[in-house]
């Protein structure tokens, strides 16, 4: 019993752990870059899924480096609910994380997938 409540225990701490070693959480991003573009964030879509940032022209998702490629099918299926184009916020928080700036947009362009991209954060150049 007392080991099953230790593993409960380490892995209810993990996700937070992990949230430690961010700078900020993705949700700070995204409130930052929503207000500077007039959107409104957290838009509950008719399916009931949850949109990051809705402006007037995009349907945007806001993602840490690391899942530039989760990224991709989310903010194209937020485009497909709403009619708006499809964008990305990639989160860098170093320069380590330009590494996956380049595999998103390089995706993007090979297929030519209608998503527009911006950078945020400390590893960012735009």
């Amino acid at each position: 019993m007392r080991q099953a409540l230790l593993v409960l225990l380490v892995c209810l701490c993990l996700p937070s752990a992990a949230d430690a070693q961010r700078l900020h959480k993705e949700k700070w991003y995204q409130e930052q870059w929503c207000s500077e573009h007039g959107g409104q964030a957290e838009v509950v879509l008719s399916d009931s899924t949850r949109a990051d940032c809705i402006t007037a022209t995009h349907a945007v998702e806001h993602d840490f480096g690391p899942k530039w490629a989760e990224a991709i099918g989310q903010a194209l299926y937020y485009s497909l609910q709403t009619g708006k184009r499809a964008g990305i916020v990639l989160i860098l928080e170093d320069q380590r994380d330009r590494v996956y700036w380049l595999r998103l947009n390089s995706t993007i362009q090979h297929f030519k997938l209608p998503i527009d991209t911006w950078a945020i954060g400390a590893g960012a150049v735009n």
